[in-house]
């Protein structure tokens, strides 16, 4: 082996071996363990959240295929509708192009192409992460065999009464020309305006004010041409009088009726709210209530086009509403037909104030525009019916939330669902299976033929294909069994559905793993036709953020490549990494300072090994995941804490037993071999309950704590002792190898590459026959090789040691200068154990005596160290030069004393303590906490030594 670990030098080989042996693919023969991957967007590349998920996913799946299921890990990729079509569209766009330019079937092409070249991507960043799953069964969402599974679902929702098309109110994307899902919509917090108009009252009615009009406030004056009424409280006295009358609409003519409902607020404004329907959530609601009418006021004749006809809405205003729209503000922007229909208040004299208003302006995550709610004709998945047997799955036990809270969430997501709207105008997605004749009447079908032949229709009658595709959730929502033949009742769905475990963020429970369950218990039936459910457990874990608890992102200029943590990069490429596609020379400027300031060296390489064990040792259930740099750069040591043991016992592995060779075991050995069957059993019982923080913190501890600080140093010794017994050195030979092959395979799923590499070396001298440590057995605790004896033997042991080396640093006493040390109190176990370790003792605590004084004797004057009851005792008679000693612990008392007082200072000062971020004050805190702790301790050590 190699004097030093370096990660690159193993990782890519490995891998590639792993792949081209198809180690991957499912060959256990115990019961099927699958899980499907999240398909990450093919548009994109690969964060630290995937980086994350990935990491948990690959654990559970090496971690069962140890035990020896047939493991199914399956990837893929999304066809991410809106992302992918935007992206081409901007190529476009620089040779001066639309898609219009080309049409749909070439545009769709280029799509293809652009695929074909740079949709591999993300599989490669898979591979780097050591990811294990089967490359021969990856799929893509617009392959031909899930384009036909999404037709197949699409069909027989419909025959089923599930899909309907509807004209609805849906979150319209003005630059993109579609409908978006919430998921795409993020609300900003804006500065904003309330505009107070009056709408005069009809038929000479008055408010008990006297006034002969009502105030309406709203945030969207331009709305008022579409407005089907005005709404108040029907417990407001103010205008009880009033309700079933009458308002004339300004600029318009048109009556529209005052009503009254619960959603208006007495407190806000006058308490009278204008209602428009075809332009507002909440107004569509009310006027289903009451049965208003819906009046779009954008896009001419935008409502009644054929869902066959290509059309783009945009945001222009109608020339017509009933006939009553003033010309003037037909075809003009929103925005700009707002400004001319104030002044037009304004010069009416019905413009009573603009007051300052906080918004939340709903924008297309993509598009970055103001989204409409916008009245069309869309296709709906009737989902009440769907979700009573989801909701039923998850209350039963079928299906289990890890950590088992998100149940809660999706409960109430659940029992409020909405239809949901799945058709996009988009060209680049699943095609919705439908076709229009010329009178606009619908058929659905899996293709044209199957419509004409289905319905009678004959050649003379033209049809035409909607021109809508698909909300990528909807294939999306199919993944678990579209992906393994389904419709088709093949082998591998029978064998690897229902899935064993999802491995999802919270944000997308909704969006995606509702989505899932609905779909899938509908269309997928076990033999006796129940329904199966598309995964056993979801297992949710939190998002991954910043050191300091921010979300990453490119505006906050704190996103961090799980690539560039493995490969490392430098300063000016992450700084250019991080500044590119900014158009705001403030924020790029801002985000430079901050990446030259966290990262002065750049990211040092610390291979993929660090990094993976890092996630697992955040992953507490459910949290949201601080990312500290200095928790990778602490596992890259414990990388090579391992590959320096490994050397060490390759050195002195020979001989180890394996042949069936006699040998003894020592107390030592003895000990280990039973820490280790505690270890085996912790990081099974932790991984079987998700918790691979606690299970990696576990591994850590034994491997390096307990094998490698200590039994290590135990072994020294009787491999040293020339006089030792070949069986005794044999003994611990065998011990060496065997518990560090066994620790290998624990960690295998967590370090993948460093396992596999030592592991080629090691498993020869254990005498293990086989070509991978990933199919090589998962550890099973012996609980007859757990030693309670042997263990407390240790910890006495280790006790002493610790108490002389304390008593070493305290006094600043060389670690190679020998003891004489003396012992009072000692029991007839402590005496038993003195004897049965005392040249153990006197080798690795460096002890040129120990001498047991009876209870009465007079001890020297010593420093003092317990072990239980009884005592420790160094003398300290020409140990140390007294004086010095205390002339160097007066120096750091007199340093510590100024730091107290400065840190001290500073937190005493209001301005400090008022002004500073609240995270530096915290760190004061600390700093001032730590430095009276150690003043305090050096005092004891000043009194201590002042009394010799």
């Amino acid at each position: 082996m190699d004097k030093t670990y370096q990660p690159h030098a193993i990782e890519t080989s490995w891998y590639n071996t792993w792949e081209s042996e198809n180690y991957f693919a499912p060959q256990g023969a115990g019961d099927s363990y699958t899980i499907m991957i999240p398909p990450p967007n093919v548009t994109g590349s690969l964060h630290m959240g995937h980086g994350f998920n990935n990491a948990i996913m690959d654990a559970l799946i090496r971690f069962r295929r140890m035990q020896g299921r047939n493991t199914l890990w399956q990837p893929g990729t999304d066809h991410a509708g809106i992302a992918t079509q935007m992206l081409v569209e901007r190529q476009l766009e620089a040779t001066g192009q639309s898609r219009h330019d080309l049409g749909r079937e070439k545009f769709l092409e280029k799509i293809w192409e652009w695929k074909d070249q740079s949709g591999g991507n993300i599989s490669r960043q898979i591979r780097r992460l050591g990811s294990s799953v089967d490359w021969s069964r990856e799929r893509f969402t617009m392959d031909d065999g899930l384009s036909e599974a999404v037709k197949e679902a699409f069909v027989r929702l419909h025959e089923d009464g599930l899909i309907y098309r509807g004209k609805r109110l849906v979150n319209w994307d003005t630059k993109l020309h579609t409908a978006i899902s919430d998921l795409e919509v993020e609300n900003h917090d804006e500065k904003g305006f309330l505009w107070n108009l009056k709408y005069p009252l009809a038929d000479g009615a008055k408010t008990a004010e006297g006034n002969d009009y009502l105030i309406v406030a709203t945030t969207r004056p331009e709305t008022m041409l579409g407005d089907a009424a005005v709404a108040v409280n029907p417990n407001d006295e103010r205008y009880q009088a009033l309700i079933g009358k009458f308002v004339e609409l300004p600029l318009v003519g048109r009556r529209i009726p005052i009503i009254a409902d619960d959603y208006c607020d007495p407190e806000f404004g006058t308490g009278c709210v204008k209602i428009t329907p075809a332009h507002d959530f909440n107004d569509y609601e009310v006027g289903k209530r009451h049965n208003l009418p819906l009046l779009n006021i954008f896009d001419k004749n935008a409502a009644v086009l054929p869902a066959c006809q290509v059309f783009n809405l945009d945001g222009t205003l109608n020339d017509s509403i009933d006939g009553k729209i003033p010309a003037e503000y037909a075809g003009l922007d929103r925005f700009e037909a707002r400004k001319q229909i104030v002044a037009a208040f304004d010069a009416a004299g019905l413009l009573v104030s603009v007051d300052d208003h906080g918004l939340k302006v709903p924008k297309g995550d993509r598009s970055g525009t103001v989204i409409e709610p916008w009245l069309t004709d869309q296709w709906y998945v009737s989902t009440k019916p769907l979700a009573e047997p989801a909701i039923a799955a998850v209350e039963d036990g079928r299906i289990q939330f890890v950590p088992k809270q998100y149940e809660n969430m999706y409960f109430s997501w659940m029992r409020d669902i909405q239809d949901w709207c799945i058709s996009r105008q988009l060209w680049w997605g699943h095609r919705i299976p439908a076709w229009y004749d010329e009178s606009g009447k619908v058929y659905v079908g899996r293709d044209e033929a199957e419509v004409r032949a289905k319905h009678n229709l004959g050649a003379d009658i033209a049809l035409q294909q909607d021109n809508d595709v698909l909300d990528t959730w909807f294939s999306s929502g199919l993944w678990t069994f579209s992906t393994l033949g389904w419709p088709q009742q093949t082998e591998f769905l029978k064998k690897f559905h229902s899935t064993d475990v999802l491995v999802t963020g919270f944000d997308i429970i909704f969006f995606w793993v509702a989505r899932m369950i609905m779909l899938t218990m509908h269309l997928v039936k076990n033999e006796d036709g129940t329904p199966q459910v598309p995964f056993k457990t979801v297992y949710v874990h939190g998002l991954v953020r910043d050191g300091q608890g921010q979300k990453m992102s490119k505006s906050k200029g704190n996103v961090l490549d799980p690539l560039d943590i493995i490969d490392g990069i430098d300063l000016e490429t992450l700084v250019q990494k991080r500044t590119s596609g900014l158009m705001q020379p403030k924020l790029a400027k801002k985000i430079e300072k901050q990446t030259r300031d966290e990262f002065a060296d750049g990211i040092a390489s610390y291979g993929t090994d660090a990094l993976r064990f890092t996630f697992c040792s955040l992953a507490s259930t459910g949290r949201d995941i601080k990312f500290d740099m200095g928790r990778v750069e602490g596992y890259r040591n414990f990388c090579n804490k391992i590959w320096n043991a490994a050397r060490y016992v390759l050195d002195k592995g020979e001989d180890c037993g394996q042949n069936g060779e006699a040998y003894e075991l020592s107390l030592a050995d003895r000990w280990i071999i039973s820490q280790l069957q505690r270890t085996e059993a912790e990081v099974t019982r932790q991984l079987d309950q998700f918790r691979f923080d606690l299970a990696a913190q576990a591994l850590y501890e034994f491997i390096w704590n307990q094998y490698c600080d200590w039994y290590l140093e135990l072994s020294k010794p009787v491999l040293w002792d020339e006089t030792a017994p070949v069986e005794r050195q044999r003994g611990t030979r065998r011990t060496l190898v065997r518990v560090l092959e066994v620790a290998l395979r624990l960690a295998h799923p967590f370090m993948p590459f460093i396992t596999e590499e030592i592991w080629q070396r090691l498993a020869p001298l254990a005498g293990i026959e086989g070509k991978t440590i990933m199919l090589q057995p998962w550890p099973v605790a012996n609980e007859a090789r757990i030693d309670a004896a042997a263990e407390s033997d240790i910890e006495w042991l280790k006790t002493l040691m610790l108490g002389t080396r304390n008593i070493r640093a305290e006094m600043n006493i060389g670690p190679g200068k020998p003891l004489a040390v003396f012992v009072k109190n000692a029991s007839a176990e402590d005496q038993r154990r003195l004897a049965e370790n005392d040249a153990l003792l006197k080798k690795l605590a460096k002890l040129e005596s120990i001498t047991v004084l009876a209870a009465d004797a007079e001890a020297p004057l010593s420093a003092t160290a317990l072990v239980g009851e009884m005592e420790v005792l160094v003398p300290m008679a020409g140990l140390i030069d007294k004086g010095a000693e205390l002339a160097r612990l007066d120096k750091e008392i007199a340093r510590l004393q100024g730091e107290v007082q400065r840190v001290g200072g500073k937190l005493s000062n209001a301005a400090f303590v008022d002004k500073a971020p609240a995270e530096v004050i915290d760190k004061e805190r600390a700093k001032l906490a730590e430095a009276e702790q150690a003043l305090g301790k050096l005092a004891e050590q000043h009194a201590r030594i002042s009394s010799l």
